[in-house]
């Protein structure tokens, strides 16, 4: 199992999680910090484009295809359960100060919560594995909030409590 950070970042749909990572990852990675973001999808989703070589493999019976490029990979590959962060971490590899995971409500993973006022009041994660929540109302919960916009004072969040400086 790696020793890399993994932190989830959770919320309703529509919170604006997605958006939320966009304009963290920027942020982080001008700080020095080599990272990785993985998108958790409770359902089956396709990567391959029907009828490339990949995809032809991956039909024709192969448990795991990978294209390989001078500047980057892509797997596909079959599994018999959903991944836990950890066993996703081990996938992605080493050399990486944190990774990102979109999803993972019900994980013991550490998590951000994205949270809108326009959603309403209940957080997607009840969980004692939240450690802050990034929102645009103030909140009666005890723990660390953020302005939605306020990318930078996350990332020293991040940065503070999963981070050791590069």
């Amino acid at each position: 199992m790696s020793a890399t950070p993994v932190l989830c970042i959770v919320g309703q749909s529509g919170s604006g999680k997605t958006t939320y990572i966009e304009r963290l990852i920027p942020e982080l990675k001008k700080r020095g910090y080599r990272l990785a973001v993985i998108k958790h999808h409770p359902h089956d989703f396709d990567v391959d484009v029907e009828g490339k070589d990949s995809w032809r493999y991956m039909q024709a019976g192969s448990d795991a295809a990978m294209v390989s490029a001078p500047h980057k990979i892509a797997l596909t590959r079959y599994v018999d359960h959903d991944l836990s962060p950890g066993e996703l971490v081990d996938l992605v590899g080493d050399g990486l100060d944190i990774v990102i995971i979109e999803g993972f409500k019900k994980s013991d993973a550490p998590k951000i919560e994205g949270h809108r006022a326009a959603l309403g009041k209940d957080l997607a994660c009840a969980s004692r594995d939240l450690v802050a929540v990034a929102t645009d109302e103030k909140l009666d919960i005890a723990v660390d909030q953020y302005d939605l916009n306020d990318i930078s004072a996350i990332a020293d969040f991040i940065e503070s409590k999963f981070l050791k400086k590069p």
